[in-house]
């Protein structure tokens, strides 16, 4: 230890003291100098580091692996996996059809007669109450659909087979024109074992037709989640643009599909 001598001058008398440095000593009293102890701490800092994963193009378009969204996602999952539980009108029955962007599918089955009712939605996906934005986010494999409600005495099941063929191409895969995803898969999914048997033929039979792969899935109806209001006979309702197309039952008017 370093030593320093300090000399102290008071008015009665003239006195020299040898402290350690970092000593204070007054030079007005005679008492015991005060020592500050130094204590060296290590200093230590650490980084919380947060690795970010970035988001595959493949899963905004719906073909990456699905992520639980909460802790409840198993229970969110079995309701969503559930059966459709809403009931028809009596005397009405259901049928559900996916063939991509759900706004001119709707008006194709709005005009065909003998359809009483459409509502646009969300099925066959894990999520409980999903939002569009949940749907387009390709991680709850839900699929945009029309929910047909029916008069089976003035329409039947292989008139509602017959527009949805005729309204989208079956054999691309999670994809109508532009539209990418898993929630513009084609699918059929029926209510009765007669509606089941009458799709699976009539999916053979326009196969052959075709002479191509048709990738429809054809499956129990599981609970349906009714889209946004905005998302209802959106077409009908003129659009982003405000063109109204009409609904009239029988009409043939090309179906006009914007955004």
């Amino acid at each position: 230890m370093l030593l320093k001598t300090i000399t102290t001058t008071t008015t009665n008398t003239s006195t020299t003291l040898t402290h350690p440095l970092l000593t204070i000593t007054s030079l007005f009293h005679h008492h015991k100098p005060t020592t500050f102890p130094i204590t060296t701490k290590p200093f230590t800092h650490s980084l919380r580091t947060t690795t970010v994963k970035p988001m595959s193009w493949l899963t905004r378009l719906g073909f990456g692996t699905r992520t639980p969204t909460d802790p409840s996602s198993d229970q969110s999952s079995s309701i969503a996996q559930g059966p459709d539980d809403d009931i028809p009108a009596p005397g009405q029955q259901f049928a559900q059809f996916g063939a991509g962007c759900f706004w001119g599918v709707e008006l194709a089955f709005q005009r065909l007669p003998g359809v009483t009712k459409t509502e646009v939605g969300y099925t066959q996906g894990f999520m409980h109450n999903p939002s569009y934005n949940d749907v387009c986010s390709g991680t709850t494999n839900h699929n945009e659909v029309v929910r047909v409600q029916y008069d089976p005495k003035e329409c039947s099941f292989e008139s509602l087979l017959d527009c949805f063929w005729d309204r989208h191409d079956p054999t691309t895969l999670n994809r109508q024109g532009n539209d990418v995803g898993t929630q513009y898969r084609s699918g059929i999914y029926f209510y009765t074992p007669e509606q089941e048997k009458a799709a699976l033929e009539s999916k053979e039979k326009h196969q052959q037709k075709l002479n191509r792969t048709v990738v429809t899935e054809i499956i129990p109806a599981k609970k349906f989640y009714r889209a946004e209001e905005y998302h209802q006979q959106y077409l009908a309702k003129g659009g982003r643009f405000g063109f109204r197309q009409s609904t009239e039952k029988g009409c043939n008017d090309p179906i006009r599909c914007y955004g």
